[in-house]
């Protein structure tokens, strides 16, 4: 199973980025019985859950986000997006997609958001 995230890039606080991943090798049934979720890891510090959604669609953020992110999945494509809203350069890290479940924990290689002030 592959997990390949895109999306990231430069923005100015304030603005917005898309953030999606991909899965490949896993079929739709599997991908949708997994949590999925976007983690975080800034330089020098450790990484964080930023959101998650359940396979029932319960969703789940860290109090940082302030209603600013949106988690959603596309099972159909195999595919989780993070819509990020109203950017801080507090957000400024790499990205990580995950899907897990009691018997696997899978990770995207992450793509780096920077947002400059």
């Amino acid at each position: 199973v592959h997990l390949v995230e895109s999306g990231g890039g430069l923005v100015q606080a304030g603005g917005s980025l898309r953030l999606s991943c991909k899965a490949s090798g896993i079929i739709t049934s599997v991908f949708w019985s997994k949590r999925k979720a976007w983690y975080r890891q800034a330089p020098g510090k450790q990484r964080e859950l930023v959101a998650a959604i359940s396979s029932g669609d319960v969703t789940n953020y860290a109090d940082f986000v302030e209603g600013r992110f949106t988690i959603s999945r596309d099972n159909s494509r195999k595919t989780v997006s993070l819509q990020m809203n109203s950017l801080k350069p507090e957000d400024t890290a790499v990205y990580y997609c995950n899907l897990a479940d009691e018997d696997s924990d899978l990770w995207g290689q992450g793509t780096q958001v920077t947002v400059s002030s």
